[in-house]
């Protein structure tokens, strides 16, 4: 429940970047992890990993927390992260500027990017400029996986890429879609 609390504080105080009223669930986390191909190499980013329960969903299907890097923009989430998966490497930054807040780590290569950033709460705009660095940052053929509970995808497909929904999760606060997207 405290997590619960917490999420609903950083909702208060800062909606456009928390963007729910609680946590990911336990069906959209392991709706989301479940898209991480599970046999490929290479490091996974994370983008608003919140209080971790995404992570967590990854870690619990296997995935070896040091290749994980997780971004998140809240300092204290940031650190509830790294407390709670100490071998996840956790980044305090924003995700809207992906090449100073990765610094020296991994910049490219990434073999899936799961988001539980709040995409619709920013303009189309800055949607449209994270997805382009997002797919520039992917193996060929490696997904980015982003939830919303929207009906549709929260950034429509560019050319050459496909998005599609992989999971509704009816039992989550609220209802959620998995979206994963993908360079054709």
């Amino acid at each position: 429940m405290s997590d619960t609390l917490r999420f609903l504080g950083r909702l208060i105080a800062r909606p456009v970047y928390t963007g729910a009223v609680a946590p990911s669930g336990p069906g959209l986390s392991r709706a989301m992890a479940a898209q991480v191909p599970p046999n490929a190499d290479g490091p996974i980013l994370e983008l608003g990993p919140g209080t971790g329960v995404v992570t967590a969903a990854m870690l619990a299907r296997g995935i070896a927390a040091d290749r994980i890097t997780a971004v998140e923009y809240d300092r204290d989430f940031a650190a509830m992260v790294a407390t709670r998966y100490p071998d996840v490497h956790v980044i305090n930054g924003d995700a809207f500027d992906l090449e100073k807040t990765l610094g020296d780590g991994p910049k490219t290569g990434f073999a899936a990017i799961l988001s539980s950033m709040p995409l619709v709460n920013f303009p189309m705009a800055l949607r449209q400029k994270l997805l382009a660095d997002i797919l520039e940052r992917l193996r060929p053929g490696a997904p980015f996986i982003q939830f919303s509970y929207r009906l549709r995808a929260p950034v429509p497909p560019p050319a050459g890429v496909t998005v599609t929904q992989a999971a509704f999760i009816l039992l989550n606060v609220p209802p959620a879609r998995v979206w994963v997207y993908r360079r054709r």
